[in-house]
């Protein structure tokens, strides 16, 4: 029933494989689809068991099960968007690197360093990006061509301006352009992506930073000090969880703002 069940589901998902690949995760869609209905499956029971002790008290342990269903289905669509997560975040390690890895490509052919050597020396020096220009170098030593090489990293990157290199470096063996001069063509290009990202971002930062001021800082030391007031006027008591709720509310405010400037940060290191 369940394989019936996965087989049907990988049908919405007809790129995972493709997904996994590049997040370097060494599994099937089918076989990932099944681990991660499993780990929902015990993360939604682990979770109800929980609610129902907590409401147990209160007469309410039925809302529990009741959200069983929903609690099922946050967990399947977290999971099973792990290996998008890993793959922005290969994207980010790769293009902070990418411009200087280039740079050091460039001056390494200039220098009349085989291209084979001069990929064995970026893999040395660049921990992130050398992955890939080591897997080439692992797989040439093997005995694949060094064009079927760079074509299988192109297909595990998931970078686009990586594939970008490899295609120029691809593109002036065939014609015979100078290798060196493409590759730092594509570099430049690159870095004048990124210094406009950046700009851009620096331009996103100041309505965010008084937005915070306001969403984060001002707005919720006005309401904590008219509660306060309110409280002493109309004899209400405020208890320690009422507090506790208040300052994890702004610290789960504060918390979502910083990871907000954090994920919008472009993955640019000059």
């Amino acid at each position: 029933m369940l394989n019936q069940i996965i087989k049907k589901l990988a049908k919405f998902y007809p790129d995972m494989n493709y997904k996994l690949l590049q997040a370097g995760i060494d599994e099937k869609a089918e076989a990932y689809l099944k681990k991660t209905i499993v780990s929902a499956g015990y993360l939604t029971v682990g979770i109800v068991v929980f609610l129902f002790f907590l409401l147990a008290k209160s007469g309410n342990a039925k809302i529990a099960f009741i959200s069983a269903p929903i609690i099922f289905a946050i967990s399947f669509f977290y999971i099973i968007r792990i290996p998008d997560a890993l793959i922005s975040k290969k994207d980010k390690e790769i293009n902070r690197e990418i411009v200087y890895a280039g740079r050091f490509l460039v001056i390494e052919i200039q220098s009349g360093v085989p291209l084979y050597d001069a990929f064995n020396n970026l893999a040395r020096n660049y921990k992130n990006i050398g992955k890939y220009f080591k897997l080439i170098t692992d797989k040439v030593s093997f005995g694949t061509g060094m064009e079927d090489a760079m074509n299988q990293a192109i297909e595990l990157t998931p970078s686009n301006n990586f594939r970008r290199i490899i295609w120029q470096i691809l593109n002036s063996q065939r014609t015979g352009a100078d290798v060196g001069e493409s590759i730092n063509s594509v570099i430049e290009q690159i870095s004048r992506e990124q210094s406009i990202l950046l700009k851009e971002y620096g331009r996103k930062l100041n309505p965010l930073a008084m937005f915070y001021m306001m969403a984060a800082v001002i707005v919720p030391s006005l309401a904590v000090t008219f509660v306060v007031i309110i409280a002493s006027l109309v004899n209400l008591q405020l208890n320690l969880t009422v507090l506790l709720s208040i300052v994890f509310f702004m610290a789960f405010v504060q918390f979502m703002f910083l990871s907000m400037i954090k994920f919008m940060r472009p993955a640019v290191d000059f």
